[in-house]
């Protein structure tokens, strides 16, 4: 636990209970689930909520709060994990719950109480960093076959082996078959709407049209959903994803004429062919870690 004990130690005993009774082989506090109440700046709840969304879109993680400061692991679990665990600064112990969950094991989390110490000494910076350096690698491991997680699955007596995810790769490069396909049609119909209708509205209704397409393409080709129930609720959330990509398009857009008094027409597709590439790495991000999660269809 922190050693300032932002986290209420009435959470203690719903931790190591699981863990006590063999349901569980590794148990979290969570400060981003139903339950939970957390007292801390805007700042720090964006960090931890984007980090959080890194983790699950690009390494597919299962559970909701890395970071959270209160964990209990059965000391058996321990000695066998621990060695496959390298980093020993502030990534240590997401690099744990990653090896563990993707080695099949029982992680359960408890909502608990939080509260954020103001005279916190840790540089947000520094430890962003090396986070997203311990994410990469991860990635490289988990890709090239050096973390054997198979092997440690096996080793610990899971009763599933390794818990990986959908090929990263391949989803991306099916993501990215799919942009480039609705990229083209949006372009086309932007042309088309734009003197009719002006650039914002033009760049409204093309976008619109191909999220659609581009949410229900993804939902089947990129991420493999195919349940007829949680459709609706993947095609609402997916235009939530869109009326973001919609801000940065827009936002672009309107910089773009705020410095521009008459731009080209090519410097304006330009300018939304960048904004489209950033918004199609948001879009990824958020329909990988949130909209299309593995964990949201158990």
């Amino acid at each position: 636990m922190d050693v300032d004990l932002s986290t209420d130690l009435a959470a203690l005993a719903p931790l190591v209970a699981p863990l006590i009774s063999g349901h569980s082989d590794l148990a979290i506090g969570t400060r981003l689930g139903r339950g939970s109440r957390v007292v801390r700046g805007a700042k720090r709840e964006f960090i931890s909520r984007c980090y959080n969304l890194i983790l699950k879109s690009t390494l597919a993680a299962g559970f909701s709060d890395a970071q959270c400061g209160f964990k209990a692991i059965r000391a058996d679990v321990a000695q066998r994990l621990l060695p496959y665990v390298t980093d020993t600064g502030w990534f240590f112990d997401t690099e744990l719950l990653v090896l563990a969950d993707r080695s099949g094991l029982r992680i359960h989390e408890v909502p608990v109480d939080w509260v954020d110490d103001p005279d916190s000494r840790v540089d947000i910076v520094a430890t962003a960093t090396a986070d997203l350096k311990g994410v990469a690698r991860l990635l490289s491991g988990f890709a090239t076959g050096s973390i054997p997680v198979n092997m440690i699955a096996a080793q610990l007596g899971s009763s599933r082996l390794s818990a990986a995810p959908g090929s990263l790769l391949r989803q991306a490069v099916r993501f990215a078959s799919i942009g480039v396909a609705s990229t083209a049609a949006y372009l086309v119909l932007f042309v088309a709407l734009q003197g009719w209708l002006g650039a914002q509205a033009a760049n409204l209704i093309a976008l619109l049209v191909t999220a659609i397409g581009n949410t229900a393409a993804n939902r089947r080709f990129t991420f493999g959903m195919h349940d007829r129930g949680s459709a609706a609720r993947h095609h609402v959330e997916g235009l939530i994803v869109f009326a973001i990509a919609l801000a940065i398009t827009s936002g672009a857009l309107g910089a773009l004429h705020a410095l521009v008094a008459e731009p080209h027409r090519w410097l304006e597709l330009a300018v939304l062919v960048l904004a489209n590439l950033v918004a199609t790495a948001v879009r990824f991000v958020l329909l990988r870690g949130w909209v299309f999660h593995p964990s949201r269809s158990r």
